[in-house]
């Protein structure tokens, strides 16, 4: 599957910032059968060039597996060699974002503001993750949607539950990524498949709105 594909069959991402590479069989399948179909490990975890081939391994014919915190050229090249083929930023460099594209990779940088947007769009960004969001109400989703291109994918990233997404939904953001209200360090499979499942029952309500 595609970009596209990947972000239509679930619109959310997991963010597995502090995962370790022991558990990441076991933290991958559980998302994956739960319904997630994309998945990021931060570059700030433990050892995550092994987790990214982990579960690329185990995974990648069901899932899209990528790397967050991507601040650099040379960390798109060590996703690469694992086998990533996402790259997810905090910020919005068109030197990275364009050298992932070279490589054949997706790319979602980070971005404030239109004047980033646009510079992320025309770098080849397949979606802009709008980060922090928490510094960012929806309507600030729908201005920029109102001026950027109409098969632009915005995706809040920073602070979402499953009860907070509605409102940046209905302002025309496409998907979600999500950090510690899924998962965070020492969570037990249980409890990220208990908040897996709460993700799920709430994006595909507001699928069916």
């Amino acid at each position: 599957m595609n970009f596209e594909q990947f972000v239509g069959q679930c619109p959310l991402v997991a963010i597995l910032r502090g995962l370790a590479p022991e558990e990441a069989l076991g933290m991958g399948q559980t998302l994956v059968d739960a319904g997630f179909s994309i998945i990021e490990v931060p570059l700030n975890s433990p050892r995550p060039f092994e987790s990214i081939s982990i579960l690329q391994e185990s995974l990648g014919r069901r899932a899209l597996i990528g790397a967050g915190t991507v601040l650099s050229t040379d960390a798109v090249d060590s996703v690469a060699a694992a086998g990533g083929k996402l790259i997810v930023m905090p910020h919005c460099n068109t030197k990275v974002i364009s050298y992932a594209k070279s490589l054949g990779l997706y790319c979602v940088p980070g971005i404030a503001t239109p004047t980033e947007a646009f510079a992320a769009l025309d770098a080849g960004a397949d979606a802009l993750k709008l980060f922090p969001a928490e510094s960012a109400a929806p309507a600030v989703v729908k201005a920029m949607l109102a001026v950027l291109p109409k098969s632009t994918r915005i995706l809040p990233v920073g602070g979402i539950a499953p009860d907070t997404m509605v409102d940046y939904w209905a302002a025309g953001a496409a998907g979600f990524g999500l950090g510690s209200a899924l998962y965070k360090a020492g969570m037990s499979v249980d409890q990220v498949g208990t908040n897996a499942a709460a993700f799920i029952e709430a994006i595909n309500v507001l699928k069916q709105s």
